[in-house]
């Protein structure tokens, strides 16, 4: 996991940098996907996670129904509360809304924030590890005092004081959870890029001339990357937990529809125990979905520790 010497010139372009980490990206995932398919829990949520994709793609599609539509059943009743069956697959609300339709709704808005928000909270750890970990000193003093302020920012309050300032949005929930779940990947980051800036090929690079950033960005940065998809996919599934908790606890945003947003609309019913099928199809998602992240990262693990191959 050592960088080649620079061949290219000192003053690479933002646009020229951003192509060669998606080149490594890339380079690195195809190598590495064996590993995961060999993996029989990695195969299983990589397989999981691409269903939810194509389902969050392909939603508007799928639905048979309008999820915030009231029904009818042949007989022209309402629709209130169908077990599951052959004219309501997952069964219905106490609204008489298809909880089939719904699921497909949510899938797409949990998959949205869970992705968005893992990725933009492993590319702010990323960052600050790097350079806290490269210039050490001050600048990683300043760094890591914030990341332990975070540590002791818990993420209920937080988001409380969020609504209470701005409203009930998706965008709060996500910058809520942004916030909160960088610090880990920070703190990991941070530590290899220690170790690898001792390295000779950052020296040979130094000696040449090459910038601080271009040392960071264009030699440490990619030796990094299996710790980067690591995190991403912790990141993604600790997201979509938080956000499902948010939204059961009343705090997501009342116009979007999500798996903890429908367990919050069972609750405030009052049939938790009698609707059986309200609660089974979001909390099997939920768990499936986190679990399928999980899977995929304790199989790529071995890529990002290879020690673990020989136990």
């Amino acid at each position: 996991m050592t960088s080649d010497p620079v061949t290219s010139p000192a003053g690479a372009t933002p646009s020229g940098r951003a192509r060669r980490w998606a080149t490594a990206l890339i380079r690195e995932v195809s190598s590495n996907w064996r590993i995961i398919r060999a993996d029989r829990l990695g195969s299983f949520g990589v397989a999981v996670i691409a269903f939810a994709a194509l389902v969050a793609v392909f939603g508007p599609w799928l639905m048979p129904h309008d999820p915030y539509e009231s029904l009818r059943m042949a007989d022209g009743r309402m629709a209130v509360l169908q077990p599951p069956g052959s004219e309501f697959p997952l069964g219905t609300t106490n609204l008489a809304r298809d909880l089939l339709s719904q699921m497909i709704a949510a899938t797409r808005t949990t998959m949205i924030i869970g992705l968005v928000s893992g990725l933009i909270s492993i590319v702010i750890g990323a960052n600050i590890g790097l350079i806290a970990g490269y210039y050490g000193g001050r600048v990683d003093n300043l760094l890591m005092r914030l990341t332990d302020i975070v540590y002791g920012m818990p993420f209920l309050p937080f988001i409380i004081v969020l609504i209470a300032l701005f409203g009930r949005s998706i965008g709060f929930v996500m910058l809520a959870i942004v916030v909160i779940v960088w610090r880990t990947s920070a703190r990991v980051i941070r530590a290899q890029t220690i170790a690898l800036k001792q390295r000779q090929f950052v020296a040979f690079a130094r000696a040449r001339g090459a910038s601080d950033l271009r040392i960071i960005y264009r030699h440490i940065g990619p030796n990094i990357l299996p710790l980067l998809l690591l995190y991403t996919s912790f990141n993604i599934a600790w997201a979509i937990v938080t956000e499902a908790s948010a939204s059961f606890l009343g705090f997501g945003d009342p116009n979007a529809l999500t798996w903890g947003g429908i367990l919050q609309d069972l609750w405030v019913s009052g049939y938790t125990r009698r609707a059986w099928w309200w609660f089974a199809a979001p909390s099997l998602a939920i768990v499936l979905l986190v679990s399928a992240f999980v899977f995929v990262s304790r199989a790529y693990e071995v890529v990002a520790n290879p020690r673990l191959a020989d136990r």
